[in-house]
């Protein structure tokens, strides 16, 4: 799979594809990465890219003509049938949230073109003669769009076979299919008691015992409790897809639950 990322500030992607175990993936191309700077393709001496808005206002807006001339040398070097090229996609915060299920999608394609955005915004011209798909990491603004293109990359990176040091980690991931859509339980390890700023504090029983179906229920459960608390609309999702058990229900009907 490859992305083309077109940025102003390709020097903030260099440390991520060099840190972390995701970096297996961008160093064996499993997800290759290519960087692209319109600056690159901007006339003049200063090779401007961006302009005052028409109608005035603050700040300053990414001009089309060096965005439309990068992606043209983009649309060259990866040389696809016009009916299989990549799509383009501009972060922006009117875009699609991406959730779990959106970085599998784009984690099974064969990749994209991903806008970075600065300034003010880029000139809506090249947005709707350009641009495929807009995507929002959630209801908030960034200075450009390199860190959502970080995200959607570090998320992808991390489902690519042999990435993370076990295989089936990804699989308890909160959204994932295997937790049936739901948050993932609270996790443990040494010591078993630890003296914290509240005093001594120990691993909960259960996880010690190594009763395999016992630890599997109690984590269920957990799971349960705190998709109940703090994304109640999984919950019922998962309610409402018939992927909660009899015994899921009757400790969600308990009127304390841990």
């Amino acid at each position: 799979m490859r992305f083309d990322v077109i940025t102003l500030f390709p020097e903030l992607f260099e440390p991520f594809f060099k840190s972390g175990i995701t970096r297996r993936a961008f160093e064996s191309k499993q997800v290759d990465v290519r960087l692209w700077n319109p600056r690159d393709f901007a006339e003049g001496n200063y090779r401007r890219v961006d302009d005052r808005p028409f109608g005035g206002g603050p700040g300053m807006v990414m001009m089309a003509e060096p965005l439309w001339q990068c992606l043209q040398a983009i649309r060259a070097d990866r040389a696809e049938p016009d009916e299989t090229r990549a799509p383009v996609v501009l972060f922006s915060p009117i875009g699609q949230r991406l959730d779990h299920a959106g970085a599998t999608q784009w984690a099974a394609s064969t990749g994209a073109v991903l806008v970075c955005g600065r300034y003010e915004g880029i000139d809506q011209r090249f947005i709707d003669a350009c641009v495929d798909r807009q995507i929002s990491l959630g209801d908030f603004v960034l200075s450009g769009g390199e860190i959502a293109a970080l995200a959607l990359l570090d998320s992808v990176a991390r489902l690519m076979p042999g990435v993370l040091g076990d295989e089936g980690s990804h699989q308890q991931d909160s959204f994932n299919p295997a937790l049936d859509g739901l948050l993932d339980s609270p996790h443990h390890t040494r010591p078993e008691v630890w003296n914290g700023p509240q005093g001594p504090m120990a691993v909960p029983e259960v996880l010690q015992g190594g009763h395999h179906e016992r630890i599997a229920r109690y984590r269920r459960e957990q799971s349960l409790a705190l998709t109940a608390r703090l994304r109640p609309e999984l919950l019922e999702d998962a309610r409402a897809a018939g992927r909660l058990s009899k015994a899921d229900e009757a400790f969600l009907s308990q009127p304390k639950r841990l």
